[in-house]
């Protein structure tokens, strides 16, 4: 699906893209991270419009600074459903997270080791994350209600169904037991696609290689050419016209497949 890792370019560009990114990044999270912060609590979170809040605008501006910063051209192609909806991505790495945040807030159901990353952490557990810890079932059965309980209350929320990266080379296969949580909550589900590159050519260059720390990778992608960065808001699933979880995971990953293997 994807071409091999390429090699990172280095030399004089990749040490100047360090120097103004590097600059640009410490004003980004110095300065406007606690002023989003901020902003995100009450009263002011709520102020504006019900659909389009404060708290929703400045995530929005903040997370597309960042990505704008590593050097992502963001292109938004679909629009994301209002209201309770639960979007599913497939998973390339720890920039998903901003990117989908660049064009709408969600909660996000994520492994509980993301809490404790630098600057992304703080953000996520401030933007109303739900933390999982993998390969607890009371864990998972607690994520599950939870999920269930934002639904109900009108509130979006977002995972990863395949439950890993794979180092871009690939989509793997849809967990269906996340979806269950659309299915009591009767919402519809909304397949997100991401590609990175020409053609989602940098897919295995923005996931994790192989041993790669997060704090690896946060300064590798730092240093990396400006690229095209792609989200796909494709067309939403009705859980009553689909026969089980199954199937909706099935079509949901089928959707994403082919804008990953399209023009």
């Amino acid at each position: 699906m994807t071409s091999p890792r390429p090699a990172p370019q280095g030399g004089v560009a990749r040490v100047f893209r360090y120097l103004y990114r590097a600059p640009l990044l410490l004003v980004h999270i110095v300065l406007f991270l606690p002023l989003i912060l901020l902003l995100m609590t009450q009263p002011w979170g709520r102020m504006g419009p019900a659909d389009n809040p404060l708290e929703e605008r400045v995530v929005r501006w903040w997370s597309g600074g960042l990505m704008w910063i590593f050097g992502f051209r963001l292109q938004r192609f679909g629009q994301p459903l209002p209201g309770a909806v639960l979007f599913v991505a497939n998973h390339v790495g720890w920039i998903d997270i901003c990117v989908i945040h660049s064009q709408k807030m969600v909660g996000f159901v994520a492994k509980r080791e993301i809490a404790g990353w630098p600057v992304v952490g703080w953000v996520a557990s401030r933007g109303h994350t739900i933390f999982h810890q993998r390969g607890n079932t009371e864990s998972l059965g607690g994520v599950m209600e939870e999920m269930v309980k934002r639904l109900q209350e009108q509130r979006p929320v977002a995972v990863f169904p395949e439950g890993r990266t794979r180092g871009g080379h690939e989509v793997g296969p849809f967990h269906a037991r996340i979806f269950q949580a659309a299915v009591e909550a009767g919402v519809p589900v909304q397949p997100i696609a991401l590609r990175y590159g020409e053609r989602g050519d940098a897919q295995t260059t923005v996931a994790f290689a192989p041993g790669e720390s997060f704090f690896g990778n946060f300064l590798r992608l730092l240093g990396e050419p400006a690229r095209r960065g792609e989200v796909h808001f494709l067309e939403p699933l009705a859980v009553q016209d689909l026969e089980g979880r199954r199937r909706i995971a099935e079509t949901s990953r089928a959707r994403i497949v082919a804008v990953m293997e399209g023009p």
